[in-house]
């Protein structure tokens, strides 16, 4: 953003429920008649995420002397007083303010005026309801995310996100069912479920719904509703009817992101994860014995302190145990107030090529995946134009990336016949 331009722009860092969440703030921010505004809607799931948000912030004051800048998102939540400090910082807001219409009122009318008020966060534990805010839809998006729950009740070792996000709270779901509604009315086609913990959805609402419980609701009261998805999920902690959608419903596309960490056990216990290896690896098959065509994604940290060669190598092999095909890798980053902060650490080196490692078996898995799909007919929901106007790139059902070779508009969902798979992405032609 130029300072010629007056305008309000969200930087968002992180995961899907930040970008759920800046376009509310977008929303909120352009209603108090904000302009020549950056937002940044950090992350501290690693210090590295952190680090690039104070770089990014310096580099924008340094481009646009006058732009007004606001800090926000879990980064600001844990340490506010880490970018009260830089001089380029206009206001911090927490985690639960930054949601706030009155934020962004108060922000406009004090701005420049008192700088007492530079921090704005609340104790983010004292939070026990998680309003729901409408939005009517997403700037140059095609599909939406639909917030269900924030914050997580869990502990695990290596995780700061608690203390950003707070406990476990819940959407009802009637506002999610017409928030869901009013997104399909818009035009979007596609709907993912977003949360911090969204397996642990409904245990704080009367009767105590589970995820399998709103997304049969979702599928039978938002009959226009071409796809659904799941972000990040807990496999432990599904339900049979959350498992009976998985298997039986099309609607609910076949890719699945497990939250896994580790395939050693003592690496998950040490993490005080909550499943083992054998558990991942036999929801995997049942999942398969049901929905044969399912691909599965997966988080894991390379390098947890403590961890040896032979517990990294059971890492590896659970790639190929459950056949992973959309790999996030994250290089271990100890994260100060944490437990695992303060166990025997692995070796920055070692971390790095166990990474390195990691991601190739990703890559390799990936592109398995990709070229046993040519010859295949796919749905491909298009997201936007190439530059040429003659072919257009989109998400199939797996969410594996693709190109069509022929101008269709942003919206339309097709079926397309893979052709060949160039750098990453499926080459495809319409399906006559």
């Amino acid at each position: 953003m130029t300072s010629e331009h007056k305008k309000i722009e969200v930087v968002t860092f992180g995961c899907r429920l930040n970008t759920y969440e800046s376009e509310v703030m977008k929303n909120h921010a352009e209603l108090a008649g904000l302009d020549n505004t950056v937002i940044f809607n950090t992350c501290a799931v690693t210090a590295e995420a952190t680090r690039q948000a104070r770089q990014s912030i310096r580099r924008t004051r340094k481009e646009n002397p006058d732009v007004k800048i606001i800090v926000t998102g879990c980064a600001a939540q844990i340490n506010p007083e880490q970018f009260k400090r830089m001089d380029e910082v206009d206001q911090v807001l927490g985690n639960e303010e930054k949601l706030q219409a009155e934020s962004y009122l108060n922000f406009g009318e004090n701005f420049g005026l008192d700088k007492a008020e530079k921090i704005l966060v609340n104790d983010i534990m004292s939070i026990k309801e998680t309003a729901n805010h409408f939005i009517e839809g997403y700037a140059d998006r095609t599909r939406a995310f639909v917030q269900v729950q924030n914050g997580c009740d869990h502990r695990c070792t290596f995780c700061i996100i608690p203390y950003g996000r707070g406990n476990s709270r819940s959407v009802p779901m009637g506002d999610i069912v017409s928030q869901t509604k009013r997104l399909v009315e818009n035009g979007y086609q596609e709907i993912i479920i977003t949360g911090v913990d969204i397996t642990s959805y409904g245990h704080d609402l009367p009767r105590q719904p589970t995820l399998g419980d709103l997304c049969q609701k979702l599928l039978k009261f938002v009959p226009n509703m071409k796809r659904l998805r799941l972000s990040s999920i807990d496999s432990i902690e599904i339900d049979d009817a959350l498992f009976q959608v998985i298997t039986e419903e099309e609607r609910l596309m076949p890719h699945l992101h497990l939250s896994l960490q580790s395939g050693d056990n003592m690496i998950l216990k040490r993490m005080k994860r909550r499943h083992s290896r054998e558990d991942t690896i036999d929801f995997c098959k049942r999942v398969r014995a049901k929905r044969p065509d399912i691909v599965f994604g997966a988080d894991i940290i390379a390098g947890f302190p403590t961890e040896d060669e032979e517990m990294f190598q059971n890492s590896l092999r659970l790639v190929e145990a459950c056949d992973l095909t959309f790999l996030h890798i994250f290089p271990y980053s100890a994260r100060e107030g944490t437990p695992a902060a303060k166990m025997p650490p692995v070796s920055g080196d070692i971390i790095k090529v166990r990474a390195a490692r990691l991601r190739a078996l990703g890559e390799e898995k990936f592109d398995h995946f990709m070229m046993a799909q040519i010859g295949k007919r796919v749905s491909i929901l298009v997201e936007k134009d190439l530059e040429s106007g003659k072919s257009v790139i989109g998400h199939t059902e797996h969410f594996a990336p693709a190109k069509i070779l022929a101008p269709v508009m942003a919206g339309a969902i097709v079926t397309a016949r893979v052709k060949g798979y160039e750098k990453g992405i499926l080459i495809t032609e319409l399906d006559n």
